[in-house]
């Protein structure tokens, strides 16, 4: 095995510097290797004839300039650097902790929300580096950086938080001095923390009508999961039933469709014109937006953008559609909802947990008992539901109730009568509006990261006349039986499946080997349908696990089995779907009582109570120091293939042992990639090597390698590039490590009593057939 070298040098070859001859002994990739030498695409050393592996100063995680030769771009299915290769980003959500101010008071919220300040969030600016650090050492460095619209404009229309922008950048200044980079997303849940999520400021919701103060006893929001609840049973896993609320339903269709569904309502401005709702919501963003963009322009940083879908093409106002919207405690139909908004006491269904099914009906109340009106009486409305407002039902006084009078409003334009679809008519035209007008905030392009309903498969309508340039596909995956359970055990459900008519028992898994299979199936799938119809490369921007699983029995434990176990089955499932991702979340406010402080959720497995004080961290990335603090890490670091010169087509690992298998094929013409590159760089994180002996087979003569654990990386440069060549690698550490867990299947539970039963069956058969018929 060679050593690595002392060499400081970039390697990044400029224009009018010498072009390297490259080695006698390699085979070029392909013909496009050719227009290389005429062209000014950086090229990497690794050509040179001289060249040792893990010569250059960079390590496989580094997304920073110097670690790429200049800048990831898209190219058909794939990220690739400046020097052609293949790159599997890797990273985190920085960070849940975002979605609420610094100054959050949970015992006056809504009150003061014009003087809120998100400056701190993630974390102060001082404490970067120790962040920083430890996602460096644990190959987490593609970001995932949330903002949101309250932070930049909390304290009224055009009003923005220079200060909080100021901020932000002078933290995104810091990602390339420790090799992460980063796409910042504008992030929302539920519109509003106002209605009882994140994103939006309060006036937006004020605007339209709502009274702010009367959201919740009226039933228009559940606020309970963002004044610090959501952690007993009676409130847990509540908090996503507020997209089907008055005041988030309202605001998002409003939003996307308020030109189509709302007409009438209209804003009265500054000065004194009226503005149409839809223009006045989408401009007020895209104004904050470009605010955003300019902040930051010139960055490495990326722009993001995620939404949902409100009231439109609901089919009927009596109901919401039990497979795609949760059922849990009360949920009013559409209907309902307008009349508890208009102050009218309700009866509404309650439903509760139940199986096989994820909730059933169990009871009816009457909500809103108060008649308090979620419309204020000086709003637009002047007091009136928006949607009574346009015709959509009506209170018959003679009866004393409400009528529905367009049942089907939603479904399509009221005008035309033509059915409408929220991706074609909706959403890819703002998608349209906004990359144009971020482009033009912007002093060189970006990649634009855009994603559909949380959880679903890509819509077959995006074809390309309704894709972007520089586009990525970045949809989420939870395992929502998990989630909506909160508990993990041997018995895993596909309900991706089930909710596309998949018959009940082959939805159902067993054991950890069963897990792995479950979660990759489903990634799979969705990875797939994100290829089949776009053709762009894909990035799942949200995946994770509860921390608090079990009724959150690893607390009082500290035995993490569980988590370790799912963290594990769907890193498989990612890994085997060869797709980069950003895992949910690092939040270092995070604690066991209180978890992340947003809805009784509690991901991240990273808790700065229970790390070393700054005082005595090492920021070196070979420090064991940094680890503090972290949880279930054996399931979280893991070693991944980060720049490969060639096409990956196979990655496993098995973390009870350390091993993993990789394969990749040389670039053809058909994959239209100019690679430049020799070398392969690979994450091997210390935390397994540390104390080992690192064993890599399967390489073909005339390959090289060297593995630095102070840099975790494996450097293989390989001899033949020829085109379509393939290439494959076994990777293992000496002595094996410890294992986690046994891998168990439902076969090896249960196949002896399975069979000790059938030998009796057919031993109890053949005395009872004997002693009938002797």
């Amino acid at each position: 095995m060679l050593s690595p070298s002392g060499s400081e040098n970039s390697f990044v070859f400029l224009e009018g510097s010498p072009k390297p001859t490259p080695s006698p002994s390699y085979t070029k990739p392909d013909p496009l290797l050719d227009k290389v030498w005429d062209s000014e695409l950086s090229i990497h050393p690794s050509l040179l004839p001289s060249y040792i592996p893990g010569s250059t100063r960079t390590y496989a995680h580094d997304w920073s300039r110097t670690g790429t030769g200049g800048e990831i771009k898209p190219n058909g299915r794939h990220f690739v650097d400046s020097y052609g290769r293949v790159c599997s980003l890797r990273g985190v959500n920085v960070s849940g902790c975002s979605k609420a101010p610094m100054n959050h008071d949970h015992d006056t919220f809504p009150a003061d929300h014009e003087v809120v300040t998100f400056v701190g969030r993630p974390f102060p600016l001082e404490e970067a580096p120790e962040h920083f650090s430890r996602l460096r050492r644990w190959g987490l460095t593609f970001i995932r950086f949330l903002v949101t619209w309250e932070a930049v404009e909390h304290a009224g229309l055009g009003i923005y938080d220079k200060e909080y922008l100021t901020y932000v950048r002078k933290l995104l200044l810091l990602l390339p001095s420790f090799g992460l980079s980063a796409f910042v997303v504008v992030h929302q849940d539920v519109w509003s923390r106002y209605s009882g999520g994140s994103g939006a400021p309060a006036w937006t919701l004020e605007a339209v009508g709502f009274d702010l103060h009367a959201l919740e006893e009226s039933g228009a929001a559940w606020l309970l999961g963002v004044k610090g609840g959501g952690h007993v049973e009676a409130e847990r896993g509540i908090w996503p039933c507020g997209y089907q609320k008055l005041a988030a339903a309202t605001m998002a269709t409003c939003f996307w469709a308020g030109d189509t569904f709302a007409p009438k309502l209209k804003i009265v401005m500054p000065g004194g014109q009226a503005k149409p709702v839809q223009q006045y919501l989408q401009d007020a963003f895209l104004d904050m937006y470009a605010t955003v963009v300019q902040a930051l322009d010139g960055l490495d940083g990326i722009i993001g953008f995620e939404a949902s879908l409100g009231y439109i093409e609901l089919p009927s106002l009596y109901k919401f559609d039990y497979n795609t919207d949760l059922h849990l405690s009360h949920v009013p139909t559409a209907f309902e909802s307008f009349m508890l908004g208009s102050g009218y006491p309700t009866l509404i269904a309650n439903w509760t947990r139940s199986f096989p099914l994820p909730t059933r009906l169990t009871s009816r109340s009457v909500l809103n008992s108060a008649s308090r009106k979620a419309w204020r009486p000086d709003g637009p409305t002047q007091g009136m539901c928006v949607w009574e407002m346009h015709g959509v039902w009506g209170w018959d006084n003679s009866k004393n109730e409400g009528v529905v009078l367009r049942e089907n409003y939603f479904v399509k334009d009221p005008m035309t009568g033509r059915k409408v679809d929220w991706h074609t008519d909706f959403y890819y035209p703002f998608l349209r509006r906004w990359t144009d007008r971020a482009r033009k905030a912007m002093s060189n392009d970006k990649m634009f990261f855009v994603e559909p309903i949380p959880n679903e498969f890509c819509p077959p309508s995006w074809t390309a006349e309704h894709q972007l340039p520089n586009m990525v596909f970045t949809p989420h995956w939870y395992d929502l039986h998990a989630l909506f359970n909160k508990a993990f055990g041997d018995f895993t459900v596909n309900v991706q499946g089930l909710s596309r008519g998949m018959f009940l028992l082959k939805a159902l898994y067993w054991g950890q080997q069963g897990a792995r299979e479950n979660y990759s199936l489903q990634i799979q799938n969705i990875v797939d349908h994100g290829y089949e119809v776009l053709g762009k490369p894909i990035l799942i921007g949200e995946c994770g696990i509860p921390m608090d699983l079990n009724q959150k029995e690893a607390f009082e434990s500290d035995n993490w089995k569980w988590q370790e176990r799912m963290m594990d089955a769907m890193m498989t499932g990612l890994e085997r779907s060869l797709v980069g991702f950003t895992l949910w979340n690092y939040n270092p406010d995070n604690d066991d009582i209180r978890g992340d402080d947003w809805n009784g959720e509690n991901f991240s497995w990273f808790s700065r109570r229970r790390g070393l004080p700054r005082s005595l961290l090492d920021l070196d990335q070979s420090s064991f120091t940094l680890d503090n603090g972290g949880r279930i890490l054996s399931s979280i670091v893991r070693p991944y293939a980060a720049k490969t010169a060639g096409i990956p087509t196979r990655f496993e690992y098995e973390m009870n042992t350390g091993t993993f298998v990789f394969e990749w094929r040389s670039p053809e013409s058909k994959d239209n990639i100019v690679l430049t590159a020799r070398e392969t760089e690979i994450f091997v994180p210390s935390l397994i090597v540390y104390g080992r002996k690192l064993v890599v087979s399967g390489l073909s003569a005339g390959d090289k390698y060297t593995y630095d654990e102070t840099r975790q990386t494996l450097f293989i440069v390989s001899r033949d590039g020829s085109s379509g060549r393939m290439h494959k690698i076994t990777v293992s550490v000496d002595p094996p490590l410890s294992p986690q867990f046994e891998v168990n299947t439902f076969w090896g539970d249960f196949g002896e009593v399975i069979l000790s039963g059938l030998v009796v069956f057919l031993i109890l058969f053949v005395i009872i057939k004997y002693y009938l018929f002797m």
